[in-house]
């Protein structure tokens, strides 16, 4: 009988599988990698995409955002399904409906096509990133496990500067005439060659395994899907629309669905029932602040790349490879902080989280100081880019890592679909949050006007790490607290 010690991945013995851990984190982190890319790889081409396709305001933000909206509203639907069908086959299914949505958006005709691809392209990210956090969880212990999820969150890092710096290189290069079509096309290959190596390396699915009989929480889906929708569609569109009433509404009726769907499912787990999230997963100790740190961590990372893009393009003037490539600092340091971290001495990781998110402000603070003048900011920027880097990176990843570690795992799915659909919503948050100050206190173009409002937004992303690492620190202190009373 073969045993598996902590220190090393634990993965499915099924023969004729292979079962190499190194070559199946990066199929699932590659797939992470691609779906991440394209939300942010369109933002380069938009521009390309009106012209040519003489797409309107409102259809072009639909282009952009119908990916993301489709992506939010059914991430957590993915996980479940994950549980239902197996996570090989729901990872095997997402990716071939990617890929196929991805060519058939680089060969759209028109605007509508382009739009309804896109919320495929959705779909299948949503049945297939899921898989990737239940793949980890299930087929890695120990420090294995560790490893694997600091490059899931390097991964999570590097895919928003990179899709930018891909989007300028491949619509720059105008690729055999093709303008704006290989920022999707560039997908085909990419999950072709995926398909064929996680049809051979990821482990089979085991059969009769009982969280699979649970069944899919129909009432509790469509509870989620349109609380989730009538979130993120405001977020989404509402900038642009200069916020009208029916996006405050739609705000409200999503806080009050949220309601209803966490009622509805407490009442069917008090039944015997297989609610869409298992309540338990919420109630695991520390889930809550988690999921608090993880939409702060992509509230603020998703808020300073989308305002200083808007400043250094549209301030300083920059292109968008270049705008792409002045990231470069900030997600490398981000990928190296968040795969070493564990190596650094025990004695400081209590204090990384709140450390983090104080690195972090401070960086945001340097980097709009640096930029006040309306200058490129020269070294100091880069270092300031690197203090966000490595802030976010200590603030993120012990909390993801510490958020799964007491998961058990037929609680995989459910947990992984939670903390992949809060990541997604901070991100769309810290657009809509951020963008909105920025573009409101930039009321008319120039680079100091953009510099000034460059600044404002700079203090409100130190403000939001601050209550980061303030909530972690309360936390603390009143667990601290509730211990000397007993």
């Amino acid at each position: 009988m073969t045993t598996t010690s902590p220190e090393s991945p634990l993965l499915s013995k099924d023969p004729g599988t292979d079962n190499r851990p190194r070559l199946l984190l990066a199929i699932v982190l590659a797939a992470q990698f691609m779906a991440l890319l394209d939300t942010f790889i369109v933002n380069v081409a938009a521009p390309t995409i009106r012209t040519e396709l003489d797409a309107s305001g409102a259809g072009l933000q639909l282009v952009i955002a119908g990916y993301t909206i489709s992506y939010a509203v059914l991430l957590v639907t993915g996980a479940r399904l994950g549980d239902l069908v197996g996570h090989r086959r729901a990872y095997l299914g997402g990716l071939l409906l990617f890929t196929a949505a991805s060519l058939a958006c680089g060969l759209a005709a028109g605007t509508g096509q382009l739009i309804a691809f896109r919320l495929v392209q959705g779909a299948g990210a949503a049945l297939m990133i899921p898989q990737v956090l239940s793949l980890i969880q299930r087929n890695f212990t120990g420090e294995g496990r560790v490893r694997a999820l600091g490059a899931y969150s390097a991964v999570l890092a590097t895919g928003a500067a990179a899709g930018q710096v891909v989007g300028g290189v491949l619509v720059s290069a105008d690729l055999f005439g093709a303008s704006w079509r290989p920022v999707f096309l560039v997908n085909v290959p990419i999950g072709l060659a995926l398909l064929v190596l996680g049809a051979r390396v990821l482990p089979k699915d085991r059969r009769g395994e009982p969280e699979r009989a649970r069944g899919l929480d129909l009432p509790g889906l469509v509870l989620l899907a349109a609380a989730v929708s009538l979130f993120t569609v405001p977020l989404v569109l509402g900038q642009e629309k200069d916020w009208p009433a029916w996006s405050w509404l739609s705000l409200g009726a999503s806080a009050v669905l949220f309601g209803c769907f966490l009622a509805y499912e407490s009442k069917l787990a008090g039944r015997g029932g297989a609610p869409l999230i298992a309540p338990r997963v919420l109630r695991i100790a520390g889930m809550g602040r988690a999921v608090l740190r993880i939409i702060l961590v992509m509230a603020v990372n998703a808020g300073f790349l989308f305002a200083l893009t808007l400043h250094v393009q549209g301030g300083l003037g920059h292109s968008a490879l270049r705008a792409g490539l002045m990231f470069a600092p900030t997600a490398l340091i981000f990928g190296a902080v968040g795969l070493t971290w564990r190596r650094w001495p025990a004695s400081l990781h209590k204090a990384l989280v709140p450390g983090g998110f104080t690195l972090t402000a401070l960086s945001c603070v340097a980097v709009g100081a640096v930029l006040r003048d309306g200058g490129d900011g020269g070294l100091w920027l880069y270092l300031a880019f690197m203090g966000v880097g490595a802030g976010l990176a200590l603030a993120f990843s012990p909390t993801l890592t510490g958020a799964l570690a007491t998961v058990r795992q037929e609680d995989a799915a459910d947990a992984s679909g939670l903390l992949v659909t809060v990541t997604q919503l901070g991100q769309l948050m810290g657009v809509a949050a951020f963008g909105t100050l920025f573009l409101n206190r930039q009321t008319v173009p120039g680079v100091l006007e953009s510099a000034d409002a460059l600044w404002v937004c700079a203090l409100a992303l130190a403000a939001a790490s601050i209550l980061g690492a303030m909530a972690g620190l309360l936390n603390e202190g009143m667990a601290m607290a509730t211990r000397k009373r007993r």
